[in-house]
């Protein structure tokens, strides 16, 4: 028996993944074009060159195609805050707040270059209880930044946290929904100049 390995035809596993990633980009596109209320299941296949069946076997319908697309842009701004973060204290950088703005700018990056999916997950049109994921993500992402505002007890900065968490969301917004790209940059990179200049008089070392 031949120990060759016949490669003409696609593995099961392959042709599942390839389908599955067609629509997945077929559902941001009508998503981003339509909305999601006004998406239809029979567009997203249309698109995507599968059949409803296919759809769900994959996934369990449009909300959860919605959700998916979600946690894999939020996957790719956590990879990218990281990156930033780390280039900087690579670089030598031990403030807490420039690091903190390295890694917030590079999140408002992301929403400047995936403005579709950006826009898309701000709008308000999403599966019902959508809000309250994006408030539980946004919290997720804050505890995590917190960990760079330690206080001198060994605490975390809540009130900091809070301050930048808001200004954090307020920034997301604007440069997702403007049209401007360039505008939206230059917005983003104002932004992060005056989030750096704040401080908590509570926490801040007094000088002597």
């Amino acid at each position: 028996m031949s120990s060759d390995i016949d490669t003409t035809t696609p593995r099961t596993s392959d042709r599942g993944a390839a389908t599955r990633g067609a629509l997945l980009a077929a559902a941001r596109d009508v998503f981003c074009e339509a909305g999601f209320a006004q998406a239809a299941v029979t567009d997203i296949v249309a698109k995507a060159g599968a059949s409803v069946g296919s759809l769900y076997h994959h996934f369990n319908g449009k909300a959860d195609l919605y959700l998916t697309l979600f946690e894999e842009f939020q996957a790719r701004q956590q990879e990218r805050t990281r990156k930033a973060i780390n280039a900087v204290r690579e670089a030598g950088e031990a403030d807490p707040m420039r690091q903190f703005i390295a890694g917030a700018g590079a999140y408002l990056d992301g929403c400047i270059e995936e403005r579709d999916v950006s826009r898309l997950f701000i709008s308000g049109d999403g599966p019902p209880g959508f809000d309250r994921v994006m408030r539980q993500r946004l919290n997720k992402w804050a505890r995590r930044n917190a960990a760079l505002f330690h206080t001198s007890d060994g605490g975390v900065d809540e009130a900091l946290v809070v301050v930048l968490t808001g200004a954090m969301a307020g920034a997301v917004s604007e440069v997702s929904l403007s049209d401007d790209a360039e505008g939206s940059r230059r917005l983003a990179d104002d932004i992060m100049a005056i989030v750096g200049t704040i401080r908590n008089p509570r926490t801040e070392q007094r000088r002597p």
